[in-house]
């Protein structure tokens, strides 16, 4: 991935409503939602929808397709995985102890907010 690319993707994800658009497309795998239903699930309206979907389509990071009457929005694994492999090895050069934080932020992130399990 060159680094426009990157650039592109990385800041179509530094948004609250287009990460949690990526997390619940990740969920749907292939299968993807339609338009409506994502709109719902998130609390968006149409014209705000559809312009989280733009930014991250023209990353990239999600892809489209028609199913009779509804634009079906799925996640670009490809996209989404040379994004995250840019950040691991293009930039951060597969330092060590980035990629020990990356096997290990989900317990990380348990143990700092006091919730992890037993």
């Amino acid at each position: 991935m060159d680094r426009s690319k990157a650039l592109a993707a990385l800041a179509a994800l530094a948004n609250d409503s287009r990460l949690s658009l990526i997390r619940l497309l990740v969920q749907r795998g292939d299968q993807g939602m339609a338009a409506g239903e994502i709109a719902q699930a998130l609390g968006l309206s149409a014209p705000r929808l559809s312009f989280h979907l733009s930014a991250l389509e023209q990353a990239g990071l999600i892809r489209s397709r028609r199913a009779a009457r509804n634009v079906i929005y799925s996640v670009n694994a490809t996209g989404l995985g040379r994004t995250i492999s840019y950040l691991l090895n293009d930039c951060c050069c597969d330092h060590p102890e980035v990629l020990a934080a990356c096997s290990h932020g989900r317990q990380g992130e348990t143990a700092a907010s006091g919730t992890e399990k037993t």
